[in-house]
């Protein structure tokens, strides 16, 4: 019998069973997930809209300005390398975008021509931060840099010492970001001077800036937390666990609710204090810009093709299938939602029916390489583990499948979390299903809690990987 977790198989272990308590998994190495991106025409960055027309970065080497009424190119601009994860910016008619080339370019937002451009040591993975005649940003060398929005000409860089994939925000002197040196940086935005630094346990990735509100910083850490920081004195106020695949996301704030996707392919809903409300999965990772919230209504992109529209309690409203995964966030503008797809792909759709209006291809339909999203972990036995031969088919002749219960395997999942929300008791199982490697189960919230909603069944798939 096999069992899936998160891109890995049981079938690595050979013909033999092992109890799913005996299985965990382990991060063994840094992220580099980001930097194996091939060359294609997928689209991960978030889109921007200006005067009609739409824009954003792709896997082809090309800046896009598409116009939304025609499908037309209004201008492309082209780059050295892939225009992964920073999203284009627009400030006072100029378009700041970083690619895989090393640079951040300033292009004029009606025309794509390029203004002037800034190389760093290495590829450029953030969404720059224009803020009082300043452009900032990060670079995979280790610097967060400060240059000039006119000239380009550079001010002061600051080193990490480690990757920065953190896009930077400003709130008001300060500047805040996080690196893969595992810290959150606080920096006077006029010198680059530290004010101070908090420690996560792992690399800190966000290609969108951070969320900021009301004097506290919410950033997602690849040691599976997610983290509510003072500002001020840079202390933490509360941490939330997802997942064993680490966080990259950006939290939405709604109505005083926080909606956070994680890598390990859940929505979570959770209070300001950081205690969980609900939870939704989908099949795989969820890395994002931030979901969407528009009309009581949540959108986001995972891993598995899929855009999903939620009610604000968490049930499914419907879904919109693409070919590859959407890692851009959702975007509304003029009453439809727009996103990109790693298929190649930018979508139009309705966001009250999910049905699609209109799509624009990139230059070429050929999805751009990406590793599996959980190559840096493994499957580790934890104890001695009970390990039997393999069941024979004579034992299951008169069934199809082969059921059990959560008391029989006390499943512990890489989707379980923990938290500091209290009930009167967890979820009720009322039925596993083992089925060509696919776990199924039907959760049902069963605490009087009046704060719990109740949430809808869900499917999960876990395939392991070496």
């Amino acid at each position: 019998m096999e069992f899936g977790f998160g891109g890995f198989e049981t079938s690595d272990f050979g013909d033999f069973d092992i109890d799913i308590e005996d299985v965990a998994v382990k991060k063994t190495r840094k992220y580099d997930r980001i930097w194996k991106v091939g060359f294609g025409g997928s689209i991960c960055g978030k889109p921007l809209f200006h005067n009609g027309f739409v824009i954003f970065g792709s896997m082809d080497h090309y800046v896009y300005a598409v116009d939304m009424a025609t499908r037309e190119i209004v201008w492309r601009f082209k780059g050295n390398d892939i225009f992964l994860d920073s999203s284009p910016i627009l400030f006072e008619n100029r378009v700041f975008i970083g690619s895989f080339d090393g640079y951040m370019y300033c292009l004029d937002v009606d025309t794509g021509q390029e203004i002037w451009k800034f190389r760093t040591g290495d590829k450029v993975n953030t969404t720059a931060f224009p803020d009082q005649g300043r452009v900032y940003f990060g670079s995979k060398d280790g610097y967060t840099y400060c240059v000039e929005l006119e000239s380009g000409k550079l001010i002061w860089r600051f080193a990490t010492g480690e990757p920065v994939t953190s896009s930077p925000v400003i709130v008001g002197e300060k500047i805040l970001f996080g690196s893969f040196s595992g810290y959150v940086y606080c920096l006077n935005k006029e010198n680059g001077q530290e004010t101070w630094r908090f420690r996560t346990g792992a690399e800190i990735e966000n290609d969108y800036p951070l969320l900021v509100k009301n004097g506290i910083l919410y950033v997602g850490s690849f040691d599976n937390y997610l983290y509510a920081i003072g500002i001020e004195k840079g202390n933490e106020i509360w941490r939330f666990k997802t997942g064993k695949y680490g966080n990259c996301g950006i939290p939405k704030l709604h109505n005083k609710v926080l909606y956070y996707g994680s890598r390990d392919g859940i929505l979570y809903a959770l209070t300001m204090e950081g205690k969980e409300l609900w939870r939704f999965q989908t099949e795989k990772e969820i890395i994002d810009k931030g979901p969407l919230v528009y009309n009581e209504k949540i959108y986001f992109g995972a891993g598995d093709g899929n855009v999903y529209c939620l009610s604000t309690n968490g049930k499914e409203l419907w879904r919109f299938h693409t070919h590859g995964g959407v890692y851009t966030s959702v975007v509304m503008n003029d009453g439809v939602i727009y996103f990109g797809s790693w298929d190649c792909h930018f979508y139009a759709v309705d966001p009250d029916t999910g049905e699609e209006l209109w799509r624009f291809q990139t230059s070429t339909s050929t999805q751009a390489f990406i590793p599996n999203p959980f190559e840096c972990f493994k499957v580790e036995v934890t104890k001695d583990a009970i390990i039997e031969e393999s069941i024979t088919e004579e034992k299951y002749k008169d069934k199809k499948e082969a059921s059990a219960s959560l008391s029989d395997y006390q499943i512990e999942t890489e989707y379980a979390s923990t938290s500091d929300y209290k009930t009167k008791s967890d979820y009720d199982v009322n039925m596993v299903i083992f089925e060509e490697c696919r776990l199924m189960e039907e959760l049902i919230w069963k605490s009087g809690s009046v704060d719990l909603i109740p949430q809808i069944s869900g499917t999960s798939t876990w395939t392991l990987r070496k």
